[in-house]
């Protein structure tokens, strides 16, 4: 309800703005797999390090026209963060600038659905740097694979807790993890999920 309400609020003010078409229904039928790499497990502290999309059309990951993006490195880069995303302070010379990487993002993914694996948190770091800048969250409608896929397992078992683990649904659905805790390969393995529950076979018990 507050999410709704909030976004409201946001159209409103962007109405008749440059962002305006953002707030608008999407109409086709494409969807982008969205993953970022961070700093911390708490969006409330977390930095992104870096950003990844992927398109999603008829059937097939779009490799080809895809976003990756590595930021500059964050003050709160750290040893614990670094030994997830194998992302250094050196790897991350010459990176984007925050603000530049953001309106690459949104001129990426335009008013599509998102699609991630608990994307809510990527979705809550985005917004907190969004914001300040732009006045809006993304507005975009979002597609969480965990739940997807929770819903599809207690159809199959609904006796059996699901493992919504990364690489256990990748394991289950027979996707290859394509590059763990890289920002466009977890964006592309989490595409290749999406379409599993969504266009092929249905979980066997």
């Amino acid at each position: 309800m507050i999410k709704a309400l909030r976004r409201a609020g946001d159209r409103r003010r962007q109405l008749g703005g440059h962002h305006a078409w953002r707030f608008e229904p999407y109409c086709g039928s494409e969807v982008i797999a969205l993953d970022c790499e961070t700093t911390d497990l708490d969006p409330r502290r977390a930095e992104l390090v870096a950003l990844a999309a992927v398109k999603v059309r008829d059937g097939r990951v779009l490799t080809s026209e895809s976003l990756d993006l590595r930021l500059q490195r964050p003050e709160s880069l750290s040893g614990d963060s670094i030994r997830i995303h194998g992302l250094r302070g050196v790897d991350l010379w010459g990176g984007e600038a925050l603000g530049d990487a953001l309106d690459r993002l949104l001129d990426f993914i335009g008013n599509r659905p998102l699609v991630g694996w608990c994307i809510d948190y990527d979705v809550a770091v985005i917004n907190r740097h969004l914001r300040p800048r732009t006045g809006f969250d993304l507005p975009n409608r979002t597609l969480d694979v965990c739940r997807l896929y929770a819903r599809e397992r207690r159809r199959v078992q609904p006796d059996i807790e699901p493992d919504v683990r990364f690489e256990a649904m990748s394991e289950a659905l027979g996707v290859p993890v394509m590059g763990r805790h890289t920002a466009l390969g977890d964006a592309v393995t989490t595409a290749l999920m999406y379409l599993r529950l969504c266009h092929g076979r249905a979980l066997s018990a």
